[in-house]
């Protein structure tokens, strides 16, 4: 036998104040399933193939030790370029998550760096940058490394990726390489004998020629384009249309 129902409930002591439940916010990678794009797939392992073709060539046609062009950022930057090339052409392949956009937007970064301190600091032209004699299979590698692969990387940064995933505090970060690589440059131009060949790996960073004043002020002026590059490519993925946006 059960209790009967009171036909008046007792009074309840009030919710004191107005409870509010905290926002969730969930990723938008945690509720959609990415799709394959196996097209974009063959896209970027064709970068990362051309990457490593202009390396190769590099390697293969150096003057002096083989290794040596692998002390040039130009090279180190399209080998990182071609390693995520690759690894998000997996990504693409295989259905997978996208590599976090900061490091694709490093190793774009680097390379279109690269190619715009060869273009706009020509050979031949500028006290800071003079080539020597090339052959033709290191003027074709050049080409590859400072034109083709770059153009390339961004096209697939237009064309294929999500835009809004750059952040500018990732800017600074990326100019942790190129203060790295400063620092080994002049450290291994000490170490060398002078005299020797490719002592100092680029000529705006020859201190035998041009003096440490000079060197750093180079240095100084290039790091602050590079920063500048960086925060350009940042308001630029804020603000391009999204490419995998399907029309309605």
């Amino acid at each position: 036998m059960t209790a009967p129902i009171p036909r008046d409930l007792p009074d309840l002591p009030p919710i004191p104040g107005h409870v509010v439940l905290p926002p969730t916010v969930v990723p938008a990678r945690a509720v959609l399933i990415p799709a394959r794009r196996r097209l974009v797939a063959v896209y970027r392992g064709a970068i990362a193939l051309l990457a490593l073709t202009g390396v190769t060539v590099e390697l293969l046609t150096a003057d002096g030790p083989p290794t040596s062009p692998l002390s040039h950022f130009t090279v180190q930057s399209g080998i990182l370029l071609a390693l995520v090339m690759l690894a998000s052409a997996r990504c693409s392949w295989s259905a997978h998550h996208p590599l976090p956009g900061a490091l694709t937007g490093a190793a774009l970064f680097y390379v279109v760096a690269a190619g715009l301190v060869q273009h706009l600091v020509p050979a031949g032209e500028s006290p800071l940058f003079t080539a020597p004699d090339a052959t033709t299979w290191q003027t074709a590698a050049t080409q590859i490394l400072h034109t083709a692969v770059p153009v390339a990387a961004a096209l697939d940064w237009l064309l294929f990726t999500a835009p809004g995933r750059l952040h500018l505090r990732q800017a600074p970060v990326w100019l942790l390489y190129p203060l790295a690589y400063l620092a080994f440059s002049l450290t291994r131009g000490e170490l060398l004998p002078p005299g020797a060949q490719d002592r100092y790996l680029y000529p705006f960073l020859d201190v035998g020629r041009h003096g440490y004043k000079i060197v750093l002020g180079n240095a100084l002026l290039v790091g602050l384009a590079l920063y500048a590059l960086a925060v350009l490519l940042v308001a630029l993925d804020h603000t391009r249309p999204n490419p995998l946006r399907r029309p309605r």
